[in-house]
C-alpha cells in the first residue's frame, strides 16, 4: 500500500516572516533605546513618554514606506524582467528552448534529458518555465510590496509598545534597568519565535537579536547620560 509523500517548507513564510521579524525586532530596540537615552538624560517622565510614543508612531509610518518603497522596487524589477522574458519567447523561441535546456544541462541532466524536459516546460508553460529556472522568480518569493508595508508598520507598533507600555507603570529612579532588561526578553522570546517560525536555530538566533539590542541600548544610555550632564 502506497503512501502519498507530503511536505510542508518553511521557505514559502519567508516573504511575511521578514517584514514581520524586522519590524517587531525594530519596534522593541529602537523604542527602548530612546526610552532608555531620553530617561538616562536625566528628563521628566512627560518629556521620556511624549518622545517614546512619537518614536512608535514614526518608526512605524517610517518602515511602511520603507518596506513599500524598496520591495515596490523589487517588484518593478520582477515585472521588466518577465515582460522582456515573455518578448524575448515570442520573438526567438528556439533560443530561448537552447537557454533552458542548457540550465538543465548545468544542474546534471543529459544534453538528451534536458532537451526533453525543456520542450515539455516550453509545451506546458514557457513564460512559468523561464521565470522560476532562469530568472529564479518563484510565486511564494515575489515582491508584495502592500503585504510587506502593513506587515512591518504593524509589528513595529506592537514591538514599540511593549517598552511604551514601562514608561506608564514603572517609576523614573528605576526605569532605565527595567526598559533594558524588560527589551532584552523581549528580543529573546522574538529570536525564539522568528526561528521556530522558520525553523533556523533558536539559540543562535536568540543570541543574535539579544547582543545587538543590547549593544543598541548600551549606546544610546551612554549619550542620553553624556548629553544629560553637558547640556
Amino acid at each position: 500500500m502506497s503512501r502519498l509523500h507530503t511536505e510542508s517548507h518553511l521557505v514559502s513564510r519567508i516573504g511575511w516572516l521578514r517584514a514581520a521579524v524586522l519590524g517587531a525586532n525594530d519596534g522593541i530596540v529602537s523604542t527602548a533605546s530612546l526610552i532608555v537615552g531620553v530617561a538616562s538624560a536625566s528628563a521628566a517622565s512627560s518629556d521620556v513618554l511624549v518622545a517614546a510614543i512619537a518614536g512608535m508612531v514614526a518608526g512605524a509610518m517610517s518602515m511602511a514606506a520603507g518596506e513599500y518603497v524598496s520591495v515596490s522596487s523589487q517588484a518593478d524589477t520582477e515585472a521588466a524582467d518577465m515582460a522582456r522574458e515573455r518578448r524575448e519567447l515570442e520573438t526567438m523561441p528556439e533560443a530561448e528552448l537552447e537557454e533552458l535546456t542548457q540550465i538543465y544541462v548545468t544542474r546534471g541532466l543529459t544534453l538528451d534529458l534536458a532537451r526533453q524536459v525543456a520542450e515539455q516546460l516550453t509545451a506546458g508553460n514557457a513564460l512559468d518555465a523561464h521565470a522560476r529556472d532562469e530568472l529564479g522568480i518563484v510565486e511564494h518569493m515575489t515582491a508584495r510590496p502592500i503585504e510587506a508595508a502593513l506587515t512591518s508598520a504593524m509589528t513595529f507598533a506592537i514591538g514599540a509598545a511593549l517598552p511604551l507600555a514601562l514608561v506608564f507603570v514603572w517609576p523614573k529612579a528605576t526605569l532605565v534597568s527595567a526598559v533594558s532588561t524588560a527589551s532584552l526578553l523581549f528580543l529573546a522570546l522574538l529570536g525564539a519565535i522568528g526561528a521556530k517560525a522558520g525553523g533556523a536555530n533558536m539559540l543562535k538566533a536568540t543570541a543574535r537579536v539579544t547582543f545587538w539590542g543590547a549593544a543598541a541600548m548600551a549606546l544610546t544610555a551612554g549619550i542620553g547620560a553624556f548629553v544629560g550632564t553637558t547640556v
